[in-house]
């Protein structure tokens, strides 16, 4: 393993994310408090790849709660990262298919020959079923 520390600056630098990022994620937890040499931090060389880590969890859509629960589970937490996963999986199939919905309800729009789509007898079909408390998905499926 290296002896090369990083300054917060440096580390920012190399993970592409804001100084103070990092300071509030050490604030929550996510990145463990680093050494410091004049009261200034040091990170080791794996906090690179850590931060890494926390930006691969954001971008699939784990909040940061999240993320503290599954980061310390270097192996021994398997069956929890597992859980957690597969809920998430759960909510982002559920994302998809509202947003498919949604594409696809557009979609319709901008194909309709109506010039007011009030006119169309679908839209009407749609306002009607979402004001009887189904949502878009229920409601436009083709």
């Amino acid at each position: 393993m290296s002896d090369h520390v990083l300054t917060i600056g440096e580390l920012a630098r190399r993970a592409g994310v804001a100084a103070s990022a990092l300071r509030y994620w050490e604030e929550l937890g996510l990145l463990p408090a680093p050494a410091r040499i004049s009261g200034q931090r040091r990170y080791p060389e794996s906090a690179v790849a850590l931060v890494g880590v926390i930006l691969i969890l954001r971008d699939a859509g784990f909040s940061l709660t999240e993320q503290k629960a599954l980061l310390p589970l270097p192996g021994a937490g398997l069956d929890e990262w597992r859980r957690l996963a597969r809920r998430k999986q759960a909510e982002l199939d559920e994302q998809i298919a509202r947003a498919q919905a949604a594409r696809d309800a557009i979609e319709h729009a901008l194909q309709c020959p109506h010039e007011d789509l009030r006119d169309c007898p679908n839209f009407s079909g749609l306002v009607a079923a979402r004001l009887s408390g189904r949502s878009l998905q229920e409601a436009h499926r083709h």
